[in-house]
């Protein structure tokens, strides 16, 4: 159970359900919500050497009486300082004392985000301190966590000092032939270390122990499941059928040698001994979806029943409408219908009941499709899009969803087969999906036109805004992603609301702009991808929620803002929104980052469009150095580790899951006793949270 949050000093009711709101209910779950970032204090620089855009300290002299003034309920607080290169203005908000604190004449070193205002560099909202208290503060890395509104960054450090001084016991799980072999501190000795490291070299050797942990127990749960899978019996053999056959002779087009290939796999699966679980991995517009479809078809001719759950509503609906089109054009008599959380209550018994009597063959859906209230008629196939969107656990227990009201072991378990857009290399592959088998659809077909990228900086904003212009103009529309959804003093990246209101300043007013983002509600965003597909907005400005979007041909355009703080695979997944129409598509990758390291990585997606060449350089050049800032996200989401950064922890850990199951398989020894109560109290829990 754990310790309240709010035994902690100064939590009370209110605060500890903010704390709720990002998933910390204890003292245990607080002491590992590991910071997401750290702030590094460097030294100060020339007032005369300030550039825009980035957060810098500087010392100088104020040399101008402080100046109070209200606009609109906000009270602005401003001054200037000087040293020997140069002056700066400083702008305060709500901070009404400095006027009396800021004494003229005195020397102080500011620390804030710089901006340009009407043309002269301004620092906004600067922290200040004496020569003395930033001179302690040099190079010590201030640990930043993800935070809600209402909660401080400076109040979660406070409450985790305190909850490390309670000096909790935590029970250790990793066998200590494991810690000794791959020379791993106790889980006790690096919490401290992972919130406030002394340096560099600490904080790396306490990350990876917790890196190692999740790795290994999450590679060790599916090591298990695919033990699990070896047993399961198929009870739905299905041999190949006329239909899928008259199908791909009436397409306008022939699948790829790639497609055909791995259409045979999972035919053979399909009459195998066992049940079918299957990852299918193809890049953006590979043909995954009519391979979908072929074994949709395959298991509704043997009179059972096939799901394809998605993540999102306006994805499961444009997949329904493009089955439906489909069947209506080549003259299947298959019914398909659609299930999903916002239909009526009216709409939903409907579809449950032609499901139970097997009225449907096919049903696409959302989560809706494993309810308790959806019971299935001989469901034999499961098919799951965009795999890294939902639980192992979620996919079992559709799998296992039959056509009988009574426990799971009088049912059959369907044929399992996954969709991944998601672009990862082979090896890596191997050991994160080590509960199924892999195919890979590594060849485009031969009409799309390739995307042409541009990889900028910062300076070429107003040429990409009047080119976005030109393709609107076009009748085309755009999508600017950027890395957050507010502004956040810590972080030098641009966010959604603040960049949408600068795009309707930038662009005329008859082009429509919309922002879209994860913490906005499922109707909300439904709504706004609708209007988007429709061409009712022009420009979406979105976070990295876009990447398991829709089909929406008519984009051409997209530009990435601090493309540096997103991994590679990602970016290629990003930009598989454009380039789905037969119009020329454009990405342009903008960085604000001055690295030449960084500039490399992101020229690899200026040269090639092949996921997974870019997947594979990205390996290669991700360090151990590369701990912040750049991360898969929506792949693989676990606390600390990334599975490019940290790829060889996660061959390590793969070598040592491997090895103890060899040794001990179902974890009797007493020496594994702890991992195997571990594995089966909280395994569960973790593979729903990492969303595998």
């Amino acid at each position: 159970m754990g310790t309240p949050i709010s035994s902690l000093k100064g939590i009370g009711t209110k605060t500890a359900q903010l704390y709720s709101k990002i998933g910390i209910e204890t003292v245990e779950d607080l002491l590992t919500y590991y910071p997401r970032d750290y702030d590094i204090f460097k030294d100060p620089i020339a007032i005369g050497s300030v550039k825009e855009g980035g957060i810098c300290a500087v010392e100088g002299m104020v040399i101008k009486t402080p100046e109070k003034k209200e606009v609109r309920n906000l009270q602005i607080v401003t001054t200037m300082i000087r040293d020997e290169s140069g002056g700066m203005e400083l702008i305060w908000y709500n901070m009404a004392f400095l006027v009396k604190t800021l004494l003229t004449g005195s020397r102080y070193i500011f620390r804030g985000k710089v901006r340009k205002k009407n043309g002269r560099l301004v620092m906004e909202h600067p922290q200040m301190y004496t020569l003395g208290q930033y001179e302690g503060m040099l190079q010590v890395m201030q640990p930043i966590y993800g935070l809600t509104a209402g909660l401080s960054n400076k109040a979660v450090i406070k409450a985790v000092k305190q909850a490390l001084e309670q000096e909790i016991v935590y029970l250790e799980y990793l066998p200590e032939q494991i810690r000794r072999e791959y020379q791993l501190a106790k889980f006790q000795e690096v919490l401290e270390k992972i919130h406030f490291p002394k340096d560099m070299e600490e904080y790396a050797a306490a990350r990876r122990r917790v890196v190692f942990e999740e790795f290994f127990t999450f590679i060790l749960a599916l090591r298990m499941l695919k033990e699990e899978n070896i047993r399961t019996k198929n009870q739905f053999v299905m041999s190949p059928v006329c239909e899928t056959e008259k199908l791909l002779a009436a397409l306008p087009y022939a699948l790829t040698k790639a497609q055909q290939r791995v259409w045979q796999e999972i035919q053979t699966d399909l009459q195998g001994n066992q049940a079918m679980n299957r990852l299918v991995q193809g890049d953006v517009g590979s043909g995954k979806t009519i391979i979908a479809v072929l074994a949709l078809l395959q298991t509704a001719s043997h009179g059972y029943q096939g799901a394809l759950m998605v993540p999102t509503e306006v994805l499961a609906l444009q997949h329904y409408e493009a089955m439906v089109k489909l069947f209506q054009t080549y003259g299947i008599e298959k019914r398909v219908i659609l299930l999903t959380g916002s239909m009526t209550a009216k709409e939903k018994r409907t579809a449950y009941e032609e499901i139970a009597s097997h009225q449907a063959d096919i049903i696409v859906g959302t989560h809706a499709l494993i309810q308790e209230k959806v019971v299935y008629h001989k469901l034999a196939l499961v098919i799951t899009d965009e795999q890294h969107r939902f639980g192992v656990n979620q996919r079992k227990e559709l799998a296992w969803k039959g056509e009988e009201k009574g426990s799971y072991k009088e049912k059959a378990a369907a044929h399992v087969l996954v969709m991944s857009a998601t672009p990862i290399p082979r090896t890596l592959a191997i050991i994160l999906y080590g509960d199924l088998d892999i195919s890979i659809i590594d060849e485009l077909p031969a009409n799309r036109l390739p995307i042409k990228n541009c990889v900028v900086d910062t300076g070429y904003r107003e040429r990409a805004y009047a080119f976005m212009e030109k393709e609107i103009r076009k009748g085309r529309q755009v999508y600017v992603i950027c890395p957050m959804v507010e502004e956040n003093e810590q972080i030098e990246a641009e966010n959604v609301i603040g960049y949408a209101a600068l795009l309707r300043q930038k662009l005329p007013s008859d082009i429509s702009i919309a922002y879209l983002h994860g913490k906005m509600k499922a109707r909300e965003k439904n709504q706004i991808m609708e209007e988007f597909a429709a061409n009712q907005i022009q420009v979406l400005v979105s976070t990295t929620v876009i990447e398991v979007g829709v089909n929406v041909p008519n984009a051409t355009v997209m530009m990435v803002e601090n493309a540096e703080r997103f991994g590679l695979a990602q970016l290629h997944q990003l930009r598989g929104r454009v380039g789905r129409g037969k119009e020329q598509s454009y990405c342009i990758f903008v960085s604000a980052s001055e690295s030449k390291d960084t500039r490399k990585r992101l020229e690899i997606l200026n040269q090639s469009n092949d996921g997974f060449l870019i997947a594979s350089e990205d390996l290669k050049l991700r360090g151990p150095g590369d701990f912040f800032g750049v991360r898969q996200s929506g792949m693989m989401e676990f606390k600390m580790g990334d599975i490019f950064t940290d790829a060889g922890i996660l061959k390590e850990a793969s070598d040592a899951a491997g090895k103890i199951l060899k040794e001990d398989p179902f974890l009797e020894n007493s020496e594994n006793r702890k991992l195997r109560e571990y594995m089966e109290e909280y395994v569960t829990e973790q593979l729903v949270r990492i969303n595998l």
